[in-house]
């Protein structure tokens, strides 16, 4: 049995996704940006209602999985926050760490290549059904490169955020 005989996948964001970062924006605000600070702090961010109930329904009939753009030490919190709201299991794509690949500073593209890297390595094996989330520059190369996406506007933006996202390459 190959991975093209399961059910096709449904991929989801996690950060203005399905967890709400508004109570851990001012890190990423401050010069320089407190990147410790603001992972230290996403256990305690709240679910969002509408990217939850859609993953646990998608669930029914895709299997889940998580992509993004924090790091990979993040790791245990994602995956303890997950489960504590519900979330279904899934595989877990994330950044690689500093101190890895890239001469000791980790991956540090903007979220749009490396999130769209990782979709078409999955989608050679896997139907894709759907990508979720908050980024509109992800959203966009997406559905360029023939991706079917559901864009999560039920989170407040940031523009801290959204900076990180793209010129910093961190989140």
């Amino acid at each position: 049995m190959t991975d093209s005989d399961k059910r096709p996948l449904a991929v989801f964001d996690l950060d203005n996704t399905l967890a709400d970062t508004g109570h851990r924006q001012h890190f990423l605000e401050a010069r320089p940006r407190n990147w410790a600070g603001f992972f230290a702090a996403a256990p305690a961010d709240p679910p969002l209602a509408e990217g939850v109930a859609l993953a646990v329904e998608s669930a029914r009939e895709y299997e889940v999985v998580y992509l993004t753009g924090r790091p990979e030490r993040c790791r245990r919190d994602t995956l303890d926050w997950l489960a504590a709201h519900g979330l279904p299991e899934g595989r877990v794509y994330m950044r690689g760490d500093a101190g890895r690949a890239g001469g000791g500073r980790g991956d540090r593209r903007p979220a749009r290549f490396t999130k769209l890297e990782i979709l078409r390595r999955l989608a050679q094996d896997r139907e894709i059904r759907f990508l979720v989330d908050d980024d509109e520059l992800v959203c966009d190369d997406a559905e360029r490169a023939g991706f079917t996406v559901v864009r999560a506007r039920w989170a407040a933006q940031s523009e801290a955020l959204q900076e990180a996202q793209e010129r910093e390459g961190r989140t």
